[in-house]
């Protein structure tokens, strides 16, 4: 049986049972499931792929650890794992590599990492790190070995290597804006969902106050899902109990991503509250959709092209001259000013 036969039996394109066959988003759950099953009574076996050792067909496979975190099902549909995606299979194609893709199930996380060991056939692995913590990222180092590279996380004690996102620079750069604009009441919108990038972005951005004499209120601060680009009437129900009380906003708000940050804008337009007359508002990561939002999105760019290519050379590097000496990289990030934040005329 070939792959032609298997499209034609699930009623989907030959290029859909690759997405399928290979792990590669791109297609439904259920198209793969269906996919699969067919394969699988079938008997059909793809054809083996060679290492970089037997022969010329080299490869990397991209791992990713669903529905926990920020790490949606769909992850690929996202605009910061989108644009990492992309920027990680034009540095593989540059150095002679394929990409492949594999996805586990967090609730399978033992039995499936474990299948994933046994049957990968790739060169090296990078690892999305976003949610995983240290004991998962131990766990999966010992299973994968060494040539292995965690990509958007960063444990220092781990003997692992790691490329991730100077978080504590961005966000320090973010409160330092807000203070030199002249913004004393200055509130924190965080995610309902505990990530380490985001604790370090939360302890950079306290750091810059903390050199103005500016401390956070506990009634500043606010929590929001990480994951959503239209508003939330969560947030919308705690801005309006805050006012009830007769206080006002603070004058600007710093949000843990730029997800949080445009939902906050869309929240706040529909309660009457003008952006940036009244509230600036100050997010993380400069996606795509940071400059569609009206009035543009002030934020802190995440360098994903470096982080991608970076990635990409130390599993290299690791297969190809052995490399045993573990690194953490951290990028850094680069303040862009737009149109949602102004000075404080107060």
């Amino acid at each position: 049986m070939k792959m032609e036969d298997i499209a034609k039996l699930a009623g989907v394109s030959k290029s859909a049972v690759s997405f399928a066959l290979s792990g590669k988003p791109g297609i439904s759950n259920e198209t793969r499931e269906r996919v699969l099953e067919i394969a699988r009574e079938h008997g059909y076996t793809p054809k083996p792929r060679f290492s970089a050792i037997e022969g010329s067909v080299k490869s990397l496979s991209f791992l990713v650890f669903t529905n926990s975190g920020i790490v949606l099902e769909e992850y690929y549909q996202q605009p910061f794992f989108r644009e990492l995606i992309h920027f990680i299979e034009e540095r593989c194609r540059a150095k002679g590599y394929s990409l492949l893709f594999s996805t586990i199930n967090m609730a399978y996380f033992d039995q499936e990492i474990r299948t994933f060991a046994e049957d990968n056939q790739s060169d090296g692995v990078i690892l999305l790190g976003t949610n995983l913590t240290p004991t998962d990222i131990s766990e999966i180092a010992k299973q994968l070995g060494p040539r292995l590279v965690v990509l958007d996380n960063c444990f220092d004690t781990l003997p692992v290597h790691f490329v991730g996102i100077n978080n504590r620079m961005g966000a320090y750069q973010a409160g330092s804006h807000f203070c030199k604009l002249g913004h004393r009441e200055i509130g924190y919108i965080a995610s309902n969902v505990n990530l380490h990038n985001f604790e370090d972005r939360k302890e950079g951005f306290q750091e810059a106050l903390k050199e103005y004499g500016i401390q956070i209120q506990p009634e500043h601060h606010f929590s929001v899902a990480p994951t959503m680009l239209s508003s939330q009437e969560d947030l919308k129900t705690q801005i309006t109990s805050y006012l009830a009380t007769g206080r006002t906003l603070p004058t600007a708000l710093f949000c843990e991503c730029d997800y949080i940050a445009i939902s906050a804008m869309k929240t706040l337009t529909e309660l009457g509250i003008r952006i940036p007359q009244e509230v600036s508002v100050i997010g993380f990561d400069n996606i795509t959709e940071s400059q569609i939002i009206s009035p543009e999105l002030t934020t802190i760019h995440v360098e994903k092209q470096r982080m991608a290519q970076l990635a990409v050379d130390i599993v290299i590097e690791s297969i190809e001259v052995g490399q045993e000496i573990t690194s953490k990289i951290r990028v850094d990030t680069r303040f862009v000013e737009r149109r949602s934040s102004v000075s404080n005329n107060q």
